[in-house]
C-alpha cells in the first residue's frame, strides 16, 4: 500500500509528479543521499506516514547526488530536507530528522483533514445550490472536528439566510474572532430583528421625536430591512445629540459597516461622519 504513494523523482518528472501532481493532492518532496545517517531515519519514517495517510499525500524521493541543480533550485543546504508542495507552491518545509510526532504535526499543516475535505465538498455543494445538502455537510464536518472555522463559517452563512440567526450567532459565539466572523455576528444579530415593527416604531417617533432609543430601536430595525442608509441616519442622530444612548448607537452602526464592508459607499461615507460625531 505504501508504495502506491512513494515513488523517486528526478529533475525531469519533477513538474510533472510534484508541481503538477499537487494540485490534485499534496505532494511531499524528501531530498536525501544514501550516504546521509539521518535520511535513513526520516525517510522510513516518511514512507509509513504516507501509508498510514492512505493518500492524503504522496512521496516524492529526490536523490540530491543525481539531482543537484533541482536541489540547488530549492535551496537545499542541508539533508534530509522536506518540502510541502500545495496546489503547485512548495508551502513549507523543515530540515534534519524530525521527531515522529514533530512530523506529524507539520504534516497537519499541509494534509487536508477529514473535516477540512468535508467543508471543502460543502462548499461545492452551496457552490451548485444545494443548500440542503451543503448544510449536512458542514454539519458532518463539525462533527468531526467541532472546532473547524471553515464549516463553522459556512453552515453560519447557511442559518442567516434561513432566518435562523440565533442558531448561527450560537455557532460563531466561540470562533477565533476575523474579519468574516464579524461580518456573519453583524448579519446575524440584524437578522434576529422584527422588522414588522418599523411602522409602529415611526409612529412612536413621530410623537416623541426626542426619545433616542425609540431611534435606535428603528436604526436597527431598518438595517434588518436592509435600508441601510436609513438606518444609518437614524443611529448618526443619536450619536450626534451624545448621552448615555451614544455607544449603543455607535455599535449599531459598526454592524451595519460589517454587513455592508468597506468598500461600500455608505459605509465610507457614514464612518467619516460618525468619525466627526465623535471627534
Amino acid at each position: 500500500m505504501t508504495a502506491t504513494y512513494v515513488k523517486d523523482v528526478d529533475a525531469a518528472a519533477f513538474q510533472r509528479d510534484v508541481v503538477d501532481r499537487s494540485r490534485e493532492v499534496p505532494v511531499i518532496v524528501d531530498f536525501w543521499a544514501a550516504w546521509c545517517g539521518p535520511c535513513k531515519v526520516l525517510g522510513p519514517l516518511l514512507e509509513k506516514l504516507a501509508g498510514e495517510f492512505d493518500g492524503g499525500f504522496e512521496l516524492a524521493k529526490v536523490d540530491v547526488d543525481s539531482n543537484q541543480a533541482l536541489a540547488g533550485q530549492f535551496g537545499v543546504q542541508g539533508i534530509p530536507t522536506v518540502v510541502g508542495f500545495r496546489e503547485g507552491t512548495p508551502v513549507s518545509q523543515f530540515t534534519g530528522a524530525l521527531p515522529e510526532e514533530d512530523v506529524r504535526e507539520w504534516l497537519r499543516e499541509i494534509v487536508p483533514s477529514e473535516a477540512d475535505l468535508l467543508a471543502a465538498a460543502a462548499n461545492d455543494l452551496l457552490d451548485d445550490g444545494q443548500a440542503a445538502a451543503a448544510e449536512r455537510g458542514y454539519r458532518e464536518a463539525l462533527a468531526t472536528d467541532p472546532g473547524h472555522q471553515e464549516a463553522a463559517i459556512g453552515l453560519a452563512a447557511l442559518l442567516i439566510d434561513a432566518d435562523r440567526s440565533d442558531e448561527a450567532l450560537a455557532l460563531l459565539e466561540p470562533l477565533n474572532p476575523s474579519q468574516e466572523i464579524d461580518r456573519l455576528q453583524a448579519a446575524a444579530r440584524m437578522g434576529a430583528v422584527d422588522t414588522g415593527v418599523i411602522p409602529t416604531l415611526e409612529e412612536e417617533l413621530a410623537t416623541d421625536p426626542d426619545n433616542l432609543s425609540l431611534r435606535i430601536e428603528l436604526g436597527i430595525a431598518l438595517a434588518a430591512d436592509r435600508q441601510f442608509e436609513a438606518s444609518l441616519e437614524a443611529l448618526l442622530e443619536v450619536v450626534t445629540r451624545g448621552g448615555d444612548t451614544r455607544e449603543e448607537a455607535r455599535r449599531a452602526m459598526l454592524d451595519v459597516f460589517e454587513v455592508l464592508g468597506p468598500e461600500h459607499p455608505a459605509t465610507t461615507a457614514y464612518r467619516r461622519r460618525l468619525a466627526s460625531a465623535l471627534f
